[in-house]
């Protein structure tokens, strides 16, 4: 890869975290508006992708989409993204996730990431923000047929799928998460 190009991933990596971790605006700003058409668009592209998640999306409890998730890192790593929240198919609020990471990065990237709560209880730790994913946390990534075998785990089932730029990671850290009802 050229370096120029390296660079400009870069950049965009950082430029999407900056847009991320702006501050929140009140209900149904415009902002919102789009983060909640991305997060549909989204939810479209992960059962294009895998026709198997329908099910999930059918059947979880709730569930949380971040459309747009920055991610970028040269040593020391951090990741950032807003998103809807879904109870029993309907939205109920929005939702902030920030990352950090440390050790062997480089890169930056985007993602998508959707978050399955099994039971309602799993909802409620979300909603109360008493939820965080720390290194033991697995994502799958969202492939044909990833979801065929995917489990939860302690009520959540994490899937990503990449949506450009390139990192190479073998790091440590977690994801933590706030939510906000409408």
């Amino acid at each position: 890869m050229k370096k120029s190009n390296f660079f400009r991933i870069i950049n965009l990596g950082i430029l999407v975290s900056g847009l991320a971790i702006g501050g929140a605006a009140s209900a149904q700003s415009g902002k919102e508006q789009k983060i909640i058409a991305d997060a549909s668009d989204a939810k479209a592209e992960f059962i294009r992708v895998d026709g198997l998640l329908n099910n999930l999306f059918r059947n979880a409890y709730g569930y949380v989409i971040f459309p747009n998730v920055g991610k970028g890192g040269i040593g020391i790593g951090g990741a950032a993204g807003n998103g809807v929240v879904y109870e029993n198919g309907s939205k109920i609020g929005m939702a902030k996730m920030t990352q950090v990471s440390i050790g062997f990065q480089w890169g930056g990237q985007a993602y998508r990431e959707v978050i399955f709560f099994e039971t309602k209880n799993d909802l409620e730790r979300f909603r109360d923000n008493r939820l965080e994913f720390s290194a033991q946390a697995s994502a799958v990534a969202a492939t044909k047929g990833a979801s065929a075998n995917a489990k939860y785990a302690e009520g959540v089932m994490i899937f990503t799928q990449q949506k450009g730029g390139l990192m190479y990671e073998a790091s440590i850290g977690g994801q933590k998460f706030s939510f906000r009802p409408f």
